[in-house]
């Protein structure tokens, strides 16, 4: 059974030279959920040198060219500004010695290369929005909720050589419920997650803290669930599945990257490919076929599975808008 995760930092007694604000921070990160945290540090008078982002990416129909969440906060705030393409490009490392950063934060950005983090003073931590070690990857938020998870948390870390491994400096947690969707359980741990940067820099300016190896709350490599980047296939549900395992997977992919199936709707000559963002489960006996469509074709429409119903509540066609199912079923003949 894997240990109870800390809540406080192991603590040493050689003081850091210089007040909170005085500290030399770059902030490295890209989109909304890292603004919070920047914005949180900039507003309470934190020192920062400097921000790091992606580089600028067309988006969108038009292709156009969008700034990253981070950079226009950044671009706002008139903080020094650099978007590196290759993080080892030795120009890009000669512009960041002259920062002359003491400590680097982490959030939401691209693995670091060792040149990079272990640059400043005092090294460089992360905020990684799971309960480490538990969902060590790219989508931790996605794959608790999809689980099944009951809780999850942020915590603030030490980087170092393997993503997602350094040492644990603080955690929160925070229930996940029953209604609970990607969306929601994001923007909660978005605002833990700012304070819990900020608490961790202050904790960082008062004390060395030589922080709690994550070995300490592992038995068996076997307990550890991961949370890999999701792909399109990834999001396909798998119509084998159980009723509350496709509405923990359609609330762990809400509202993106979003759960889909291909479904045949009676009296309709082809299948239909629907995004689904919303569900309803229903857990009972019946004797249909896996993945049949019950449907008055006005105001429901529910999918056969192995041990009851997900009735679609939210959905989404191809080209077309995210609407109620009452809305799809009334655009189909039956």
């Amino acid at each position: 059974m894997q240990k109870e995760a800390p809540y406080n930092v192991i603590e040493s007694k050689i003081k850091f030279p210089f007040e909170a604000d005085g500290l030399r921070i770059i902030f490295m990160g890209t989109p909304d959920f890292a603004v919070e945290s920047l914005r949180i540090l900039v507003e309470n008078n934190y020192n920062i040198v400097g921000v790091i982002t992606m580089p600028d990416k067309p988006a969108g129909r038009g292709h156009k060219i969008q700034f990253s969440p981070v950079k226009q906060y950044a671009l706002d705030k008139n903080l020094p500004l650099l978007q590196p393409e290759k993080l080892k490009d030795e120009l890009f490392l000669e512009e960041l010695r002259k920062l002359q950063a003491d400590l680097q934060i982490v959030v939401a950005f691209r693995m670091l290369p060792e040149v990079v983090w272990s640059m400043p003073t005092y090294g460089t931590f992360n905020l990684h929005a799971s309960l480490l070690p538990q969902y060590r990857g790219a989508a931790p938020i996605n794959w608790a909720i999809i689980n099944g998870e009951k809780e999850t948390g942020a915590t603030t870390f030490f980087l170092t050589h393997e993503i997602d491994t350094g040492k644990i400096i603080l955690q929160e947690k925070t229930p996940i419920s029953e209604t609970d969707n990607a969306e929601t359980v994001h923007d909660r741990l978005m605002m833990m997650g700012a304070e819990l940067v900020k608490k961790t820099v202050n904790l960082l300016n008062e004390n060395k803290i030589e922080g709690i190896d994550q070995a300490q709350f592992i038995q068996s490599e076997k307990e550890l669930k991961p949370a890999p980047k999701i792909f399109k296939e990834t999001c396909q549900i798998d119509i084998s599945w159980d009723v509350e395992k496709v509405y923990n997977f359609v609330r762990g992919m809400s509202p993106y990257p979003t759960a889909w199936m291909e479904l045949q709707f009676p009296k309709q000559e082809n299948q239909v490919l629907l995004k689904i963002y919303e569900t309803q489960k229903e857990i009972i006996q019946h004797n249909l076929t896996l993945g049949t469509v019950e449907t008055d074709g006005k105001k429901y429409a529910k999918i056969a599975l192995s041990d009851g119903f997900i009735h679609l509540k939210t959905v989404q066609v191809a080209g077309k808008k995210r609407m109620e199912i009452g809305e799809l079923l009334r655009g189909m003949r039956f």
